[in-house]
């Protein structure tokens, strides 16, 4: 059977973002301090992949282990998809802690996918660069209102593309999207400036769906 992961950012009141904090926020970070994840970090950071359509065409040993380093990298961290999956907590779930009550849809961004990760197809489309300007780590990041406006700034760098800009990295974006469907290059952005509008924190939370 196929693999089905979620990336999802949601608007939530300070209060929420304060409930969800010590359950989330120390899963956040186990994933981000892992000695593997940083070396894979650091790896990606200092040899950024190449366009994707020649990943498995003739790749070399050490190319195929890039590229696995830099997918485990931005696929689902252990700690933050156990806890949302009720594994390591019986008690909380990304469904019934998380997505509900369902935010108003202009105040979430969810991208589901079957065999692919959002957060790899974003990474790769804007480069290391962009994506260390972003909160968090690897799609996961829990923000009271005053930490969403401070870091918008940085958000708009990474997710601000000029429109020719746009079209050049939406073509290392490999995934398709159907009619209306939100692209991984604008739903962040959009979010975060609604949240920023609003007052409101987010919840970001990149996980396998079972």
């Amino acid at each position: 059977m196929g693999i089905i992961s979620a990336w999802s950012i949601t608007c939530h009141e300070d209060s929420v973002i304060a409930d969800l904090t010590p359950r989330l926020a120390p899963a956040i970070e186990a994933d981000r301090t892992c000695p593997r994840a940083g070396r894979r970090w650091a790896a990606w950071q200092r040899a950024p992949l190449p366009d994707h359509r020649t990943w498995w065409t003739g790749a070399t040993a050490e190319q195929a282990d890039a590229i696995r380093s830099f997918q485990d990298l931005t696929g689902p961290g252990s700690h933050v998809d156990d806890l949302c999956n009720g594994i390591t907590d019986p008690d909380f779930h990304i469904a019934d802690d998380i997505w509900e009550p369902e935010p108003d849809r202009e105040e979430m961004f969810v991208s589901v996918r079957s065999k692919e990760y959002p957060v790899s197809a974003l990474f790769h489309a804007i480069g290391p660069e962009r994506a260390s300007q972003l909160p968090g780590w690897c799609g996961n990041f829990l923000l009271a209102s005053a930490e969403v406006r401070r870091a918008l700034p940085g958000v708009e760098r990474a997710l601000g593309f000029g429109p020719g800009e746009r079209e050049r990295v939406g073509r290392r974006d490999w995934l398709e999207y159907g009619s209306g469907e939100e692209s991984v290059l604008d739903g962040p952005l959009r979010v975060w400036r609604t949240a920023a509008r609003a007052g409101l924190g987010l919840c970001g939370v990149a996980v396998h769906v079972y």
